[in-house]
């Protein structure tokens, strides 16, 4: 899908946003950061390359004028058009391929990841990858490659189908390459993972500058979600092969890295990124937008506000709920939010949990909501339940909104809240109730912090900070643009560090 807006205006500089799953197609925190930027810089040109679902997600924001393009790449669904390569183009092919699929598994091969990646970016331009690799050709490659004599993985015995089945994953994780890439401007990416690829190609083609901002850690987030994935461990080792090497390299590659807090910054130097090329650069609200949320509700009430979500761990809120509701009867759990399209099987297992416990009259899943400030007013404490997180949100819109927090003490958390609320291990039902617990029982106490962690927002984490920190950025990247990954081939193999280590 191709959303076009007109002509460019002489002279306006150009941003291409790249996206997964987020702007413009859905809502939820990076989507309104996304929205937030756009919107705060009418004097330049935005572009959107989206991977998405299927690529029959409608755009859910209402865009202006500036945002000239919205090229929407679906990693599922029909596969990009293209022919087969043939002859020596085909032998090329498929000999990049083999290196690439070398760096995945072999730690002592992982230089030529850089230079694989770039060969398949070119062949994914040409409409060759898509279809090489959901041939026979491509999977006899990994079947001949993962079973060499010293290679871990081949211990694991690789079977035929965990040949295919690694293959075609590979083959949907790739398609972001198809995407024409900008060729001026600059590139930036607001996830690392699948949407930093039309960005790399940018750079490797046109030496259009790759600016980086990982909200959540994309690579921790992969590991934690293939921890359970359904797959045997030979297709696991290719897949996290691939996002951890595709990690490094955008680490190494971004002109600069700009995580949304402290805890992201240390992941991304782990894994290879340069300290000099990383500035944090907080997210903010706007607290005219977010006032004050006036009178408590009647009832004792916590709530809480996001995208229902495996990450967003609503399970150990309910069972800290019930603990809760155990010393005070009268208390209501408010949990408002959207559940994503895939997502309706988690909600219908909180739900139950809240069942099993007893807590069915207690326990609501008020669904979206028009206006995000009365999920906060609702509460008179807000909570979060997250086991992985950016600089979240929708904690900083209930500071701004002068409301006691209890928050999981993951990604940014605790630069967020500092002392303004309190901060529990993830995972933990029993520290959650007891903080909860804790402010419930002492409006003075509740008062206190909510005041502190408004005017900690208004101090430190304001919308117009964050933008004017990005427009210096956008204008000042493409003038100390590097050279491309051609031109500097002991570049794109240095400084390989490993976050498995």
């Amino acid at each position: 899908m191709h959303v076009h807006h007109g002509a460019r205006r002489p002279g306006a500089a150009r941003v291409t946003l790249l996206t997964e799953g987020t702007y413009p197609h859905s809502h939820g925190g990076v989507s309104v950061w996304c929205d937030q930027l756009v919107q705060g810089m009418p004097d330049l040109d935005f572009d959107v390359i989206a991977v998405t679902g299927t690529g029959h997600e409608p755009v859910v924001w209402d865009l202006p004028g500036h945002v000239r393009t919205v090229n929407s790449v679906p990693m599922w669904g029909a596969p990009p058009e293209g022919q087969p390569a043939r002859g020596r183009a085909q032998r090329r092919l498929t000999t990049a391929y083999e290196r690439f699929l070398t760096a995945l598994l072999d730690p002592g091969a992982e230089d030529g990841f850089a230079p694989a990646l770039y060969a398949l970016a070119r062949a994914a331009a040409d409409g060759t990858l898509s279809p090489f690799l959901r041939g026979d050709r491509a999977v006899a490659v990994l079947a001949a490659v993962w079973t060499r004599p010293g290679l871990v993985v081949r211990e694991a015995r690789p079977t035929l189908h965990d040949a295919v089945t690694a293959t075609a994953l590979l083959e949907h994780a790739l398609r972001p390459l198809a995407a024409p890439p900008p060729r001026d401007g600059v590139a930036h990416a607001v996830s690392g993972g699948v949407a930093v690829l039309p960005g790399l190609a940018a750079l490797d083609r046109h030496g259009v500058p790759l600016l980086l901002t990982e909200h959540g850690v994309y690579l921790r987030e992969r590991y934690l979600g293939y921890r359970t994935a359904p797959y045997r461990w030979p297709v696991k080792a290719v897949v996290l092969g691939f996002f951890r090497l595709l990690a490094e390299e955008s680490y190494r590659r971004a002109a600069l890295i700009t995580p949304g807090n402290r805890y992201n910054r240390l992941w991304e130097e782990q894994g290879g990124a340069d300290p000099l090329s990383i500035r944090t650069v907080y997210n903010g609200v706007d607290p005219v937008a977010f006032p004050p949320a006036g009178p408590e509700p009647d009832a004792p009430t916590l709530s809480w506000a996001g995208r229902v979500d495996p990450i967003k761990d609503l399970e150990t809120l309910i069972r800290a709920f019930s603990l809760v509701r155990a010393r005070t009867p009268a208390a209501r759990l408010r949990l408002f939010g959207g559940t994503p399209r895939g997502g309706e099987a988690y909600r219908e297992r909180c739900e139950a949990l809240a069942a099993e416990l007893g807590h069915t009259d207690a326990v609501t899943f008020e669904g979206r909501i028009d206006d995000i400030k009365d999920a906060y007013a609702a509460g008179n404490v807000v909570m979060l339940s997250s086991i992985s997180e950016g600089f979240p949100f929708t904690l900083i819109e209930a500071m701004s909104c002068g409301r006691a927090t209890v928050s999981t003490d993951v990604g940014g958390v605790r630069e967020a809240v500092g002392d303004t609320g309190l901060v529990v291990p993830p995972r933990d039902p029993a520290a959650m109730a007891e903080a909860a617990l804790e402010l419930l029982g002492d409006p003075g106490r509740r008062t206190a912090m909510g005041e502190a962690a408004r005017l900690r927002v208004i101090e430190q984490f304001t919308l117009r900070q964050t933008i004017d920190t990005f427009r210096s950025i956008y204008l000042e990247l493409p003038s100390r643009t590097r050279p491309s990954a051609a031109a500097e081939p002991r570049r794109a193999v240095a400084g390989a560090g490993s976050l498995a280590g």
